[in-house]
């Protein structure tokens, strides 16, 4: 059983940091691409960040670029999301998300459970 866990989250003031993490555990066979979306009450959810297992390309948002930075640990099958400068708008259930295949089935989507970000104005 392949699944993603994130840690990290809570409550910041507006301009503040916070730093999201998530690992992949389970039978993992390979990762193509870790990422991050979100969703806010009411919206539908959104690509914040992906970056590629081979070379490391990255993709942003445009509302986060220059704010956010994804990282991943490829030995570690982490992926990581510092983000700063943050906004109210930024609030929202971040969840963890990679393509990735196990031993049992094949290529993909993965989701972790999701992890709350509210910044306070």
């Amino acid at each position: 059983q392949v699944q993603l866990v994130e840690s990290g989250g809570g409550l910041v003031q507006a301009g503040g940091s916070l730093r999201l993490s998530c690992a992949a555990s389970g039978s993992i066979f390979g990762i193509s691409w870790m990422g991050w979306y979100r969703q806010a009450p009411g919206k539908q959810r959104e690509l914040v960040a992906t970056i590629y297992t081979n070379g490391g390309s990255t993709n942003y948002a445009d509302s986060v670029k220059g704010r956010f930075t994804i990282s991943r640990d490829n030995a570690q099958n982490t992926v990581d999301l510092q983000m700063s400068g943050l906004k109210p708008e930024d609030t929202a259930v971040y969840y963890c998300n990679a393509y990735m295949k196990s031993f049992s089935q094949q290529w993909r989507e993965y989701w972790g459970q999701g992890t709350q970000v509210t910044v306070s104005s």
